[in-house]
């Protein structure tokens, strides 16, 4: 840990590395600026401040919202176009083998609310594409997770799981703060049931912060299923004791499948995200050259903001109305949690290009970066930043000599 005052009289404390069992790793970190006498003094501040200000006055929208796929201006209903998406959903997963390339470049552009719980469980591969199969193994998968509850998890207390346990017990809380739906005691048990049975079972990563984050989207539209009303205030022990299960035993593997193809993101030291925060940093260098240099001149680290965006999947940077859309597009992209992910990181920080490069220091500079004012995002905005990210992938995928030096 570092810490060492400013020109302006603040001090900048930047947690980077924590020592494990003799090893320097990097673990989940947040730059910290904490300002101290002169915080609205700061050019920079107040820069950052008045920009946020300035930004067009756009009506509010819930957090989640039953319409998770509302765009940010307001949309009505259902259009026509809307209807027709939806009769075609329908049609290919009423088909007694569901065509899931089909399934798949359908959902690319949005799935719709109402289709959308048994689409993610396809897309997943938790479900099969025989129709007839489905609930065989659905009630097969549900049961083998609370065997799973039943077989470990009084484990909890054990002196081997005891620091584990108590991890997720503290990160809970902090899971998604602001959304009643999370602070609701049956929904917090919920997902350290789930947390606890992921980590004893993968003992190669264990559980890692960060992880918590990746069982709320599943959650919200398994249980979505059920709500008419909004799903954000919601309260989930209203519900009948067998659907709280099927909705708990259902987020839990959807979520082990999505981890099936990132774990190097959560194993020692998580050289998956070192990875990647590096590819962002080359793929950057050749997309906005301005940009780069930008940071470079003023000392900005890639690792100091991309890190979150990596081990989050850029859930604390988007509404979780947004992330839900996103991930409609990450599970109909072939590796969309990890390679393609790695494209839309690179499309959002070029879509603050302007503010970034009008950040004349490291303090604003961070502040922004950590702070990106996306409240009002919804459907148009992650489509447009979707359609970027497709066209950097199209240009440099499958062109090395662009991408690399």
């Amino acid at each position: 840990d570092q810490i060492k005052p400013n020109q302006t009289g603040s001090f900048i404390i930047i947690i980077l590395l924590r020592n494990t069992e003799k090893h320097w790793e990097y673990r989940s970190f947040s730059c910290y600026i904490i300002e101290f006498s002169n915080f609205f003094s700061s050019s920079a501040v107040r820069s950052t401040l008045q920009k946020q200000q300035s930004l067009p006055v756009r009506p509010i929208i819930p957090l989640v919202a039953r319409i998770s796929d509302q765009n940010a201006s307001g949309a009505p209903p259902m259009t026509v176009r809307e209807k027709s998406r939806l009769d075609k959903f329908r049609q290919l997963l009423a088909s007694p083998n569901t065509d899931l390339e089909e399934l798949r470049k359908h959902s690319w552009s949005g799935i719709p609310r109402e289709v959308r719980p048994i689409t993610w469980r396809l897309l997943s591969g938790y479900l099969p594409a025989n129709k007839e199969r489905r609930e065989l193994v659905l009630k097969r998968k549900r049961d083998e997770y609370f065997g799973f509850i039943e077989q470990y998890y009084h484990s909890r207390t054990d002196e081997h799981y005891k620091d584990t346990y108590r991890q997720i017990h503290i990160d809970i809380p902090r899971t998604n703060p602001l959304i009643p739906l999370f602070q609701q005691p049956a929904v917090q048990e919920v997902f350290e049931r789930i947390l606890f049975i992921w980590a004893i079972r993968h003992p190669a990563s264990g559980y890692v912060q960060g992880i918590n984050d990746l069982v709320t989207p599943f959650f919200v539209v398994f249980l979505s299923e059920f709500v008419t009303e909004d799903v954000e205030n919601f309260e989930v022990a209203a519900l009948p004791l067998d659907t709280q299960r099927n909705i708990e035993a259902d987020s839990f593997w959807c979520m082990s499948k999505l981890l099936d193809g990132i774990q190097d993101n959560y194993t020692f030291a998580q050289p998956g995200i070192q990875n990647k925060v590096k590819a962002l940093e080359e793929l950057v260098s050749r997309i906005d050259e301005d940009i780069h240099n930008h940071f470079k001149r003023y000392e900005v680290e890639y690792l100091q903001f991309a890190f979150r965006w990596m081990n989050n999947l850029l859930m604390r940077e988007l509404p979780l109305r947004c992330t839900i859309r996103l991930w409609d597009t990450y599970q109909a992209e072939a590796e969309g949690f990890s390679h393609f992910h790695l494209y839309v990181c690179a499309a959002f920080l070029i879509e603050w290009r302007k503010e970034i490069l009008s950040m004349i220091d490291f303090q604003g500079l961070l502040m922004l970066l950590q702070n990106l004012p996306t409240i009002h995002w919804g459907n148009e905005e992650v489509g447009l930043l979707l359609a970027e990210a497709y066209r950097l992938k199209y240009m440099f995928a499958d062109a090395p000599s662009h991408y690399k030096r």
